[in-house]
């Protein structure tokens, strides 16, 4: 499984919105400039994040984008699903799907145990905790 891009930009996006100070709203080309993320996917990036209610989007003068929750309460899961829908690493663990192979399937089992991980993983990193890191990265101390 591998993320796309427009997943990776939302999940910049994201942890740049984390590290402002609470209620800072930011113009698209602010976000891109700031995130590296090129014109071009940015408004995709953006209406995703604002469809699935991450972010709040306000017109005119003020205009811009902000997060519509507490950093500490987004998850990456919640960023990543946002753009590129539920996270399955193979058809057979989506809901509703079946395969006909799944009652024999040796390796059933371990997909499973291996998307469980992996959401577990994107669900215990909110966007808080990444963008203290993404702080002390750029000013270690």
């Amino acid at each position: 499984m591998q993320l796309t891009r427009a997943a990776d930009y939302a999940v910049r996006v994201m942890i740049h919105l984390a590290g402002l100070p609470p209620g800072t709203r930011l113009p698209g080309s602010a976000l891109a400039a700031a995130t590296g993320v090129p014109d071009s996917f940015m408004s995709k990036v953006l209406q995703g994040l604002v469809r699935a209610r991450l972010i709040w989007s306000r017109r005119g003068v003020d205009g811009g984008f902000e997060l519509a929750a507490a950093p500490e309460s987004t998850t990456l899961l919640e960023v990543v699903e946002a753009i590129q829908g539920p996270i399955q690493l193979n058809r057979c663990l989506g809901s509703g799907e079946s395969c006909e192979r799944q009652p024999g399937c040796v390796v059933h089992a371990v997909w499973a145990e291996a998307q469980s991980a992996m959401l577990a993983v994107l669900r215990g990193a909110n966007l808080a905790g990444l963008a203290r890191r993404a702080e002390a990265e750029t000013f270690p101390e």
